[in-house]
């Protein structure tokens, strides 16, 4: 039974990497009138449910890296407090936000993603790339800090057992200044880019998304006017002229660039609790459905009949205000925490799991004439 099981998982792991259309989250960030950054992405997968957790972690809680040989990696405290979403099981987060304000996520990367190689003598500064963004929230309180202090570290792939490879990511994360950066490690070494774009999808790199770009200079918020042709006038016949030419399929360069138009022609929102408004409904543009190519980890012979979305959930974090926002593939309804309203300090030394959903089910209000 054992041996079945093992080649099943296998099987799986095969088809999630070769297969180039099993890639779907999207990640975006929104500025506001009054100088507020919201940051905010989807997560689809759609091989198995993934039972995301939210995780609360407090100050001084003691983390150990991974490493080919197990957990003797990096020794660290969490300097920061934080809260995030998991994801491939407890230890391995995928979004999250921190009380000093930094905010980011893991994205899928398959094909592109390649880790230096481990070094054994190097252990006691070694993480495993499922531990990135666990110590990016735990040690760093912006972009700068995130920039220098991946340097300072050795990251390697470990196998992650539920997908039996090791985990393909890279990843961006934003703080209260605005500044955004992409992370990603190809070839064996780090590449850090700066986002002022403030978008990521998957694959391919970070770098031909911005040339893709190029593509679409003729994208625009405004209706095309008419145009003469001899006597006769050619005219829209609607609204949304503006946008003709905008890729309709869910391949990752295709919805980098439709978040690109969308985030940067998005309606002027006066502080950051009304820019989540507007990135939720941005975000709702990227929601897949359940099928064979509905994202992540699904494939013709295996995605998962019990999921009713490809999309797993939805988050939003407001990084100015601390307030992280979500909701799912199971309930509409947006919930949220307020990281100022919880004393990291003071919560105890080990890590609170919180299920995402008290019931599966949409919340649906009722009304009586």
């Amino acid at each position: 039974m054992k041996n079945i099981l093992k080649t099943i998982v296998l099987s799986i792991a095969v088809l999630i990497y070769v297969s180039p259309l099993s890639q779907a989250c999207t990640g975006i960030k929104l500025k506001t009138e009054d100088g507020s950054y919201v940051y905010g992405r989807t997560l689809e997968w759609g091989a198995f449910d993934l039972n995301s957790k939210m995780v609360v972690v407090p100050q001084g809680h003691q983390f150990k890296g991974l490493t080919p040989e197990g957990r003797n990696g990096k020794d660290y405290q969490s300097k920061y407090g934080f809260i995030a979403v998991t994801a491939f099981g407890d230890d391995v987060l995928a979004d999250g936000m921190n009380e000093a304000g930094l905010a980011g996520g893991g994205f899928y990367h398959p094909g592109y993603a390649n880790y230096p190689a481990y070094d054994k003598s190097k252990a006691d500064n070694t993480i495993a790339a499922q531990d990135i963004l666990t110590y990016m929230l735990a040690n760093f309180k912006d972009v700068a800090e995130v920039k220098k202090g991946l340097l300072e570290v050795n990251v390697t792939g470990v196998i992650l057992e539920s997908v039996g490879l090791e985990l393909p990511g890279h990843w961006m994360m934003s703080d209260a200044t605005g500044a955004t950066v992409v992370i990603e490690f190809t070839n064996g070494e780090l590449t850090m880019y700066d986002s002022n774009v403030g978008v990521i999808t998957n694959a391919p790199n970070y770098d031909w998304h911005l040339t893709n770009l190029s593509n679409y200079l003729n994208l625009t918020p405004h209706p095309q006017n008419p145009i003469e042709i001899n006597d006769i006038t050619i005219k829209p016949h609607g609204a949304g002229s503006g946008f003709l030419g905008l890729p309709g399929d869910n391949t990752p360069a295709s919805r980098f660039v439709k978040a690109t138009a969308y985030t940067h022609t998005s309606r002027k929102t006066s502080d950051a609790k009304e820019a989540v408004y507007e990135l939720f409904r941005i975000l709702d543009n990227f929601n897949l459905p359940l099928g064979p190519d509905g994202g992540e980890g699904a494939s013709a012979d295996h995605f998962d009949n019990s999921l009713r979305s490809t999309t797993l959930w939805t988050s939003a974090a407001n990084i100015n205000d601390l307030q992280y926002s979500y909701h799912t593939q199971h309930n509409r309804r947006v919930r949220m925490i307020d990281l100022k309203e919880i004393d990291f300090s003071n919560i105890g030394e080990e890590i609170i799991y919180l299920e995402l959903d008290e019931k599966k089910e949409q919340d649906i209000q009722e009304i009586k004439l």
